[in-house]
């Protein structure tokens, strides 16, 4: 087996390693294949030592809903199985991780924690408390960045333009294949099947925001991720703004959840015959999401307008009294009842499909900042709107976009407006010059807010 590069591996404490069982604490990656920490647990495993694959389940989280949740479960169950079949074990345990794996890792004298990078400040802080309560080394790989966040940089990038060249120069010794996974050699240990149906019942989450049709599992994201390659990406160049093409990949819920990773939708991509539409995502792909995975890990207050740079809140300040065209509150905004017709579609299509999108998820924040009483609400009620129904909610790459779209984070300066300053504007007409805006308007404006 080929050997996890020690540059995605940080050890969070200063505990020695033990004998016992290896435990992978899976997190973000959830999924079987192409999982650097899942990878480097089995190698440290080898063929002696049992490797349990755990998973804290906390009852409610940030906001989510039973949307996300049943999209989570149900890839979670598949995984399950996909393990089973290689002969290892899964575990779910019901608590925060700080909470519950301590005393699991205590009980079955764990020799070593492996768990999942994430920038997250909950995470965060979740690994920080487990690393102090347990006496054997908690180990950190990095499955989600193909160049290591911690790696590419040891601080806050101001755009993607300063971590561009820094992305680019290591991108050929990272962007390799990963080693296969390997059925279980030792003994695996005997934990009983979970019993989804239970799980989904006994978690405490808003039902009224529904489930959607979207097929979770890491099955599914590499079918979709072929389609996309195959159907999509020679188009990708020239059409992934207009929402009516379906010329974009529709991956962001795969990643979000680890049910894909993204260094497998690169090396993909990165396959094909060269041209715009490879460079133009392999460009979204690596340099913009990790880009935003640098913020979020070099700034814990990354969901604050404290956050964005200090030319985008003195203009917005010099602006703070502007008049507002409309007003409207978050109920109004959640409930597309605006004056807009093509707002309210874009808002309507998040609410049924749990996706909006990009450009008109861009457009759609940007109204939300001329429309509300100040930029601190306008994201207060983006980032709520975001989490609450959009699959991949809770996400470096939602935080950066709320702040890019409200504060010019990772932006430059633009003529100046009203309520905007000199933050980038957008309106419709904008959006007439891209794509068919009444065609869209049609096929979203019908599907009222009601029975979501």
């Amino acid at each position: 087996m080929l050997k996890v590069d020690r540059r995605r591996i940080l050890q969070l404490n200063q505990a020695e390693q033990a004998d016992g069982p290896v435990i992978y604490w899976m997190s973000r990656e959830q999924r079987l294949r192409d999982n650097w920490g899942l990878l480097h647990a089995r190698e440290l495993a080898g063929e002696n030592r049992q490797l349990i694959v755990v998973f804290c389940l906390v009852p409610s989280f940030l906001g989510a809903t039973l949307r996300h949740y049943d999209f989570m479960l149900k890839g979670l169950q598949q995984l399950e199985q996909d393990l089973r079949n290689l002969g290892y074990r899964f575990v779910l345990l019901s608590g925060a991780a700080d909470q519950v794996l301590p005393d699991f890792v205590s009980g079955v004298e764990c020799g070593v924690v492996v768990t999942d990078f994430d920038p997250l400040r909950i995470k965060q802080q979740w690994q920080e408390a487990v690393a102090r309560k347990i006496n054997v080394p908690l180990i950190e790989v990095d499955g989600h960045n193909i160049v290591p966040a911690r790696f590419v940089s040891e601080k806050r990038e101001f755009s993607a333009r300063t971590i561009r060249p820094k992305i680019h120069r290591l991108l050929p010794e990272f962007l390799e294949e990963f080693p296969d996974f390997s059925a279980a050699q030792g003994e695996t240990g005997e934990y009983p099947p979970v019993n989804w149906e239970q799980v989904l019942r006994d978690v405490v989450v808003d039902a009224t925001v529904a489930p959607v049709d979207l097929v979770p599992g890491e099955a599914q994201a590499r079918s979709a991720l072929d389609v996309f390659v195959a159907e999509k990406l020679g188009r990708y160049a020239y059409e992934r703004n207009d929402p009516n093409s379906e010329a974009v990949s529709h991956l962001s819920a795969y990643y979000h959840f680890g049910h894909l990773a993204p260094q497998r939708a690169a090396l993909s991509v990165a396959a094909r015959p060269s041209g715009e539409g490879v460079d133009a995502y392999l460009e979204e792909l690596i340099v913009r999401r990790e880009l935003a995975e640098n913020f979020c890990l070099y700034t814990s207050n990354y969901d604050s307008l404290d956050s964005a740079p200090e030319w985008a809140l003195k203009t917005l300040a010099e602006h703070a009294e502007d008049r507002r065209t409309y007003l409207y509150s978050y109920t109004e905004f959640e409930q597309a009842l605006t004056h807009s017709a093509l707002w309210n579609a874009a808002q309507l299509q998040m609410v049924k499909t749990g996706y909006m999108h990009g450009y008109m998820r861009m457009y759609w924040a940007k109204k939300i900042l001329e429309w509300s009483d100040s930029p601190e609400e306008a994201l207060r009620i983006i980032i709520t709107l975001n989490d609450r129904y959009q699959l991949d909610g809770r996400d470096p790459n939602g935080y950066v976009g709320a702040l890019w779209s409200v504060a010019g984070l990772h932006d430059r300066g633009w003529k100046k407006r009203s309520v905007f300053g000199s933050v980038r504007y957008m309106n419709e007409r904008g959006c007439r010059r891209k794509f068919d805006v009444d065609a869209y308007i049609k096929k979203w404006a019908d599907r009222g807010f009601a029975g979501n």
